[in-house]
């Protein structure tokens, strides 16, 4: 796109109204109450379907046309670990435009180059500072707005909250700017839906961060950006366009995908108080929790790929240039994969899921986003050991089809 094809900002980049995250969202969740039902009925019939199973036309008459979903785990895990037959290239159509060439794109030797050039920013000695200097303080923050109140709605006060308050911190960001940024971030996503408005937000973040980049080259800082304008390997350094790339994919990866996967624990251990008791009781239990959570209901629940040579999976001919959408939903509830799948078991042996993708492309953030949701579920069972559902609430429900999450979570507890 030529700078005079650019879009400029609309957005007010002073406003910092708090909004309700359901608000920007109808697009990106797509309220679909039968999704795990649908995907069950569909790979009881088809571990690789033609089609999609939400679509009207899922049986269309063409593989190429239709393009393919894949719903066995193991047929998953084959297209997902292996790029010499089915390429990450459809991102740069879904959200090269907004975001520039990011790594979801890549594969092969570049892939790997840039990997290795932001690896550094995800270092476990990183981690840990950040767990006691960030996370833990923001959500001890956070728990203290509403821990003298004896309720909350944890969507709106605390799970979508403190993973954009990490991210900016993590960025070095002023404390101002972070409800712009969890706005701005819903935006980009739902590009898809809104073009004028996520176009609009992927101008303001550039803006916004091309300005702060600037700044940090000519004076570093103990942030995160800082660490990928210095990020250098045999030589090679980040250009500017590669930092914005994954400046832009990280606020909405690391802040949708957390808030989702928080919130979706939340709602498994709250509808089954059995559960919850035990981990109250042996708190040790959490990384285990957290992780069945993620298989239970991922945040986001299908990556795509092309297939860039003829090829065949499940007894279906997949012809070069057919789409194939993967459902991670779908794959970590195969039976063929899980004993009982649809339930959330605390001592689930057979937990390895596919939510933070398989192969060379496994999240890159996942220990962060493990790291987070311990740090915030942990305090919350800690702090509040009486934690519950709002008796007088609607009992809360995990929507959406892309991405799941649920859009309300009312609680109550003794106020401390």
């Amino acid at each position: 796109m030529t700078e005079q094809e650019r879009p400029t900002s609309t957005l007010d980049l002073a406003d910092t109204t708090p909004f309700d995250p359901a608000e920007l969202q109808d697009g990106l969740l797509m309220n679909i109450e039968d999704v795990h039902e649908r995907l069950k009925d569909a790979r009881e019939q088809h571990r690789v379907m033609i089609g999609n199973p939400f679509a009207e036309t899922a049986r269309a008459s063409t593989t190429k046309l239709a393009g393919v979903t894949v719903l066995g785990y193991a047929e998953c895990a084959t297209v997902l670990s292996d790029p010499s037959t089915y390429c990450s290239s459809l991102y740069a159509d879904i959200i090269g435009t907004v975001m520039g060439r990011t790594m979801l794109e890549m594969d092969g030797p570049e892939h790997r180059a840039s990997r290795l050039l932001v690896t550094p920013a995800f270092r476990q000695r990183l981690l840990e500072r950040w767990r006691t200097e960030l996370v833990e303080v923001v959500v001890e923050e956070l728990i203290d707005s509403f821990a003298g109140r004896g309720s909350a709605e944890l969507v709106r006060e605390f799970t979508f909250a403190f993973p954009v308050q990490v991210i900016a911190r993590l960025l070095g960001l002023p404390r101002e700017d972070y409800v712009r940024f969890q706005r701005l971030s819903i935006e980009l996503l739902n590009v898809v839906y809104d073009w004028d408005r996520g176009m609009a937000a992927s101008v303001a973040l550039r803006e916004y961060l091309g300005a702060i980049l600037a700044d940090r080259r000519r004076e570093p800082q103990d942030d995160l950006i800082t660490t990928l304008a210095e990020a250098e390997l045999d030589g090679q350094r980040l250009s500017d366009d590669e930092i914005f790339a994954f400046l832009l994919l990280m606020l909405p990866a690391g802040v949708e995908t957390t808030y989702r996967s928080s919130g979706n624990l939340l709602v498994a251990l709250l509808t089954a108080p059995d559960a919850l008791e035990e981990l109250r009781a042996e708190p040790a239990l959490l990384s285990h929790a957290i992780e069945e959570g993620l298989r239970w209901e991922p945040p986001i629940t299908t990556l795509v790929r092309l297939a860039i040579r003829d090829s065949e999976l499940a007894g279906v001919a997949i012809p070069a240039n057919t789409n194939v959408s993967i459902s991670v939903a779908a794959a970590n509830r195969d039976p063929d994969r899980y004993v009982d799948p649809d339930r959330f078991d605390l001592h689930r042996q057979d937990i390895s899921h596919l939510t933070f993708g398989h192969g060379p492309h496994m999240c890159l953030g996942m220990h962060l986003a493990r790291m987070e949701s311990a740090v915030a579920i942990g305090a919350l069972l800690e702090r509040l050991p009486d934690l519950r559902l709002d008796p007088e609430a609607e009992p809360p429900t995990v929507t959406g089809v892309a991405f799941r999450s649920p859009d309300g979570l009312p609680v109550s507890f003794t106020p401390r």
